[in-house]
């Protein structure tokens, strides 16, 4: 570039100002930026551009074809070296002059002053005397007018911008425009990352921001200096994009400003900045770029690798690993949310995290919870909702693990190991961020120790927040608070109880395993009832693991196989959906029963006691005698002596042998058959078996004069209903049916009302206490007619709709003949399992057999040799069942056990 007062520059045009001036700039200069020069195009004249409006100034329209003529300028000399020779310089001390493009001299070269005329862009600007030049100019212009181009046109159309110079919406604008690219021109680069450009054809000025990316900023300081590399950050911007022919991408707004993406045929200058030095990836914009994260984050790293300008004295943080780790494992527990256990292969346990994931958090105006302790679980709005999805989709699953980084240990929190879990190849953190049951950890820029897709974390968040989930939500629009309102039932036996009758009720209930402490006693939510209570395993003694003292000391040590005992359990049971079966309570209030987990390798829901009976686990308790499950259980164990596992290990081999030979004898014992004729007059179901209420033929004599009696006497009594009902009491009461006296037993009492049963029927009903009479001495001691049978080998589906359906087959079953016959195969817990036989059409009918045929019921497994015959025949019926979708199966297998 030529001093001051020299008559000619050469340089490269690096922007054009309006349809007659230009900058031009010299070559580069060793220390700073080259230096620029604004000259104007002499003898001629453009159509003035509009101003953009200040803070004390409107805004001015353009000129007629005052862009149009810019544009034309800024297409043809952009980029371009040209020669300036200067004419003059005006009052004004702006350079008039001629500038030529192209060619080896000013001789061959363009001159753009006669160009611009001849396309009819510009209008001649006479002086005082006219020169050869100008007459050229003169000539020219003539020639365009007669033409009819340029700003001498007749068509006016489009000739004026209707400029957008605000915008009291920004994010209209971004939704109006879709993401989908925008023809622009780069107007100003305000710093590298930071330039205002005109949007085409609407004309909307917006100030963008680079999506992913910031460089140093050109404004001063208080002191008055700048931020290093800013200067020559925005030099290197200005030198690519300047009033540069681009497209832009909308994908957000910062207060007033746009924030986006420069799409350049050229390559992305973010990426260009970010490799030689000139800025650095922010997070919270980056998961919006288009063109995708990773190639940010690589150009930063190349330029930290190379410590190129503002990576001078770059140094990798404490905790960053040179090289990312990955191992398989199987997720066995999920601690509060952010947490796995995980089980390698080689049986090596780790406790890893999730990186740069953040779990919900309390709360600060969330009322205290009253009379009970305070749970992050279910107090913390989402928290639940987060663990639930991490343990529906990783419990007993294999996962991929990728440690990022080790976050170093502090004065509150051991060390961490990070890692981005993988399930199915996704990335379970981005599962939990896109439905907004977490947020993204906000690392320092400097701070490597993060996600190796903490991009696509943040990109998740984002969208999250969009759609307005989970924790983005707008107060009022998502109803409910999403917590728990869980009922602590632990060391509360007054409240145990009330929750007591409602666990018995039914069917099993349906729970989830929060805590183990021992291998039998576990912690359990029961999401129906919404209750949190202590559960004891029952039937077996279960060796009891270490218990802590005061002060840290051990107030007694671990029994022998307690920890595999509790490893075993917790293998099966830890954040797992159980089924309870509860019997009763302890005098602590914890719930005493049974529980049903389902295998790994899939199949029905099996009775953990006798899983841990039959690896040498526990013992045999005497309660177990009582339970319907004793025979399983017993033979559980005795697999487990003969096997000499565990517990059993140094088992005598007397004691085997002798037990390897009653099992025998039990197997050799010939099924006995001998029928009874009996009248059915209930049935239903108890658990998972299907219950026949029933009267011996033989006692219906005694049972009709039974009766009779009974209603004499109430006949006969002054006040029948004068009598205080109280629970396990017999009494009469009047069936809503008939409205005849029966015996019954009260099975409960509230609210004036009381559930009985009618110990010569079997059946249930509840009535109110004014259909209550007080039982004759006489009657009360003799005993039920009615007795309750359990169909051997047949169980019912642990659908509710199903088992309704099965319910109602039975009943039409046995109501088809008035009388059927019962043979007793097996008594467990008191209980007797008989098959029943009916007469139909002159053909007699197994009905458990064809309750399975049929595909209303299930067949059932016994180990014992005189009942393989019946266990054989009822499991090809379910068979045929099956293969004829019948009921139960009409949509295939509903028990997870495919044949």
């Amino acid at each position: 570039m030529a001093s001051e007062g020299v008559s000619m520059r050469r340089g490269l045009v690096k922007q054009v100002l309006s349809g007659d001036s230009v900058v031009i700039q010299g070559p580069p200069r060793p220390n700073g930026p080259p230096e620029e020069a604004t000259v104007y195009l002499s003898n001629v004249s453009a159509p003035r551009l509009g101003k953009r409006p200040t803070e004390t100034v409107t805004a001015t329209p353009d000129e007629p074809f005052a862009w149009q003529a810019r544009e034309w300028l800024r297409k043809k000399l952009v980029g371009q070296m040209v020669t300036f020779i200067k004419e003059f310089t005006a009052t004004s001390s702006r350079d008039h002059g001629k500038i030529y493009l192209g060619g080896t001299s000013v001789e061959t070269a363009e001159n753009v002053n006669e160009t611009a005329i001849a396309e009819g862009w510009l209008e001649v600007r006479q002086g005082k005397v006219a020169d050869e030049f100008t007459t050229k100019l003169l000539d020219l212009q003539e020639k365009a007018i007669a033409a009819k181009i340029g700003r001498w046109s007749e068509n006016t159309d489009g000739a004026v911008r209707d400029i957008k110079w605000s915008f009291t919406d920004p994010r209209s604008l971004v939704d109006f425009y879709k993401q989908q690219p925008v023809d622009a021109v780069i107007e100003q680069v305000r710093d590298g990352s930071t330039v205002r450009a005109f949007l085409l054809p609407r004309f909307e000025y917006i100030t963008l921001q680079l999506s992913g990316v910031r460089s140093p900023s050109t404004r001063a300081g208080n002191d008055g200096s700048i931020e290093p590399f800013s200067n020559e950050a925005k030099f290197f911007a200005e030198a690519r994009v300047l009033q540069q022919d681009v497209q832009i991408v909308l994908e957000s707004v910062s207060n007033a400003n746009f924030v986006g993406s420069i799409i350049h045929p050229k390559g992305n200058i973010a990426e260009a900045l970010l490799r030689e030095g000139f800025a650095k990836c922010v997070d919270w914009s980056i998961g919006l770029c288009t063109g995708g994260a990773e190639k940010l984050r690589a150009a930063e790293n190349q330029a930290k690798i190379n410590r190129k300008r503002i990576w001078a004295t770059y140094k990798p943080s404490a905790g960053a690993l040179a090289e990312k780790k990955k191992f398989d494992a199987k997720v066995v527990e999920i601690v509060l949310n952010d947490a796995l256990i995980v089980v390698r292969d080689s049986g090596e346990e780790s406790k890893v995290y999730l990186s740069s994931v953040r779990l919900p958090r309390d709360s600060a105006d969330r009322p205290a919870a009253s009379g009970r302790q305070f749970r992050p679980l279910y107090d913390i709005p989402y928290m639940y909702e987060c663990r639930e999805y991490l343990r529906k989709k990783l419990i007993g699953k294999k996962v991929s693990v990728t440690v990022d980084y080790l976050q170093p240990k502090s004065d509150q929190f051991p060390e961490k190991t990070c890692c981005t879990i993988e399930a199915g190849g996704q990335n379970v953190a981005i599962g939990l961020l896109e439905r907004g049951l977490s947020k993204v950890v906000r690392h320092r820029n400097d701070d490597e120790n993060r996600s190796s897709q903490y991009d696509a974390l943040l990109a998740a968040e984002a969208k999250a927040e969009k759609e307005q989930k989970g924790l983005f939500a707008t107060p009022g629009k998502d109803e409910g608070n999403h917590t728990q309102r869980v009922q602590e039932l632990q060391g509360d036996l007054a409240r145990s109880k009330q929750f007591l009758p409602y666990l018995q009720r039914g069917a099993r209930s349906e729970g989830i395993v929060e805590f183990l402490t021992s291998g039998s006693r576990m912690r359990i939510y029961v999401p129906k009832e919404t209750c949190l209570l202590t559960f004891l395993l029952g039937g077996i003694n279960c060796p009891k693991s270490a218990r802590a003292g005061a002060n840290g000391q051990v107030a007694s040590a671990a029994e022998p196989f307690a920890d595999e005992a509790a490893k075993f359990t917790r293998k099966l049971c830890m954040h797992r959906e159980v089924e309870l079966e509860v019997e009763g309570l302890d005098k602590q209030g914890a719930f005493i029963g049974y529980l049903w987990v389902r295998p790994e390798d899939g199949g029905r829901h099996q009775n953990l006691s006798e899983l841990l009976l039959e690896q040498g686990l526990a013992t045999l308790h005497f309660t177990a005698e009582k339970s319907s499950h004793y025979n399983h259980m017993a033979a559980a164990e005795l697999r487990a002596k003969n096997a000499k596992r565990n517990i059993w290990s140094t088992w005598s081999d007397t004691e085997a042998e002798a037990a390897k030979e009653e099992e025998a004898a039990n197997q050799k014992t010939e099924r006995t058959v001998n029928y009874k004729k009996i009248a059915v007059s209930d049935v239903g179901k108890t658990g998972t078996s299907f219950r026949v209420s029933a009267q011996s033929v033989e006692d219906g004599p005694k049972l009709e004069r039974l009766m009779e009696e009974l209603r004499v006497s109430i006949a006969s009594s002054a006040a029948p209903s004068n009598v205080t009902v109280k629970r396990g009491e017999m009494v009469a009461a009047k069936f809503s049916a008939d409205k005849q006296w029966y015996r019954a037993k009260v099975e409960s009492v509230k609210a004036g009302q009381a559930d009985v049963l009618y110990v010569d029927f079997g059946n249930r009903e509840t009535i109110s206490t004014s259909d209550i009479a007080a039982l004759p001495g006489t009657l009360s001691s003799i005993p039920a007619s009615a007795r309750d049978y359990y169909l051997a080998l047949v169980t019912v589906p642990n659908d509710e709709d199903y088992a309704g359906f099965a319910i109602g087959a039975l009943q039409k079953l046995l109501g088809s003949s008035p009388t059927a016959e019962v043979n007793v195969e097996y008594s467990l817990g008191g209980a007797q399992y008989a098959q029943v036989m009916v007469e139909i059409n002159g053909e007699r009918v197994d009905v458990g057999q064809a309750l399975i045929e049929d595909g209303f019921a299930l067949a059932d497994k016994r180990r014992e040799q005189r009942l393989q015959k019946l266990v054989t025949a009822y499991a090809d019926a379910e068979k045929k069942a099956r293969k004829e979708r019948a009921n139960i199966w009409e949509f295939g297998d509903f028990t997870g056990n495919e044949i």
